[in-house]
């Protein structure tokens, strides 16, 4: 059973509530904090976005293409189409030498506000490139350039690049890959499901690469966890969770739609993965405090950031004071 996570209260009444499963695990990759059950069954939605992008730093994508540290980033991300997104997005499609009409992600406006507005001030159409998964795209299909492999059918699970993809996750997560179930992303590609505690196995070797025993393997994570925090603008957006936890070079972190989150803490040695059971995203950065807080994380400035992306107390339009999200969730050690 899922338990109770966030209350958020207005006028001293409970008007929400947030429940889940949250999962950590330890340097050994045993279960050593749990709420709810640490072996949920969950989609990883865009929390997969950095196990599909290792196949392709894997074999140097980056190099034979002459992408920056910005666009090899934006290959892990949930981009929100702000107009440094796309520049550095139009600047990946010359580089690899394929179209736009490549990917097969459907044509989107922005997910940023701004640069949503902006578009349809001035009468542009929604593009395949604004899609948040378009950097995830263009990764596999430079992958698929270098490697010669079909561009049709990239998305499909018996192409060789999604085969690639499939093998890393099963291991980094420790979950044999006849186990993973697959289904259909909102992108077109092949999502995948796993308990929690593997999806926080596969988070920690992100944060501790010397975890994984493959070389080649490692040291691509190395490299793309590393550019993740050098960039880490590139991988959501401006006041975005994920941006701002890789702010700090201690984490590793990203999540997914449908309320999936994970990260991994270097110093700490340690992983987390959640779940919000109705799917909302709202609150993860009060969840993730929270935990940060439980386990005494001393980046506190961290803690704070996050705090202003979900602010214990909140306001109505007219400025006023009106209500109050409150963790209720505390973390059993095992």
């Amino acid at each position: 059973m899922s338990e109770l996570l966030i209350e958020e209260l207005r006028g001293g009444l409970v008007e929400c509530e947030y429940a889940g499963h949250i999962c950590g695990v330890a340097y050994s990759g045993d279960t050593v904090y749990r709420v709810g059950n640490p072996d949920h069954m969950t989609y990883l939605r865009s929390a997969a976005k950095p196990f599909q992008a290792i196949p392709s730093f894997r074999l140097g994508i980056g190099d034979k293409f002459g992408l920056t540290g910005k666009e090899q980033a934006i290959m892990t991300a949930s981009h929100r189409s702000e107009p440094f997104h796309v520049e550095v997005l139009t600047s990946m499609l010359g580089k690899i030498g394929v179209l736009e009409s490549d990917l097969v992600c459907h044509s989107s406006y922005p997910l940023n506000v701004k640069a949503k507005d902006a578009l349809v001030e001035a009468g542009k159409p929604p593009r395949r490139l604004y899609h948040n998964c378009s950097g995830k795209h263009l990764g596999i299909l430079a992958l698929c350039v270098s490697e010669g492999y079909p561009l049709a059918g990239y998305d499909q699970p018996e192409h060789p690049a999604q085969q690639a993809i499939i093998r890393a996750l099963a291991e980094l997560s420790e979950y044999p890959q006849e186990h993973i179930h697959i289904g259909i992303d909102g992108c077109g590609f092949p999502v995948f499901a796993l308990p929690l505690s593997n999806l926080a196995k596969a988070y920690l070797k992100l944060a501790c690469p010397e975890l994984i025993a493959d070389p080649q393997t490692r040291a691509a994570v190395e490299k793309m966890t590393k550019l993740m925090n050098e960039h880490y603008e590139m991988v959501s957006g401006t006041d975005m969770i994920c941006s701002t936890l890789l702010m700090d070079d201690n984490i590793v972190a990203k999540g997914g739609a449908k309320g999936v989150y994970c990260f991994g803490l270097r110093k700490e040695r340690t992983a987390f993965a959640l779940k919000v059971m109705d799917g909302s995203e709202d609150k993860w950065p009060m969840i993730v405090a929270s935990i940060l807080e439980q386990i005494g994380y001393d980046r506190t400035e961290t803690i704070e950031r996050l705090y202003r992306l979900c602010p214990k107390l909140f306001a109505n339009g007219n400025g006023t004071i009106v209500g109050e999200n409150r963790p209720v969730f505390r973390l059993q050690k095992q």
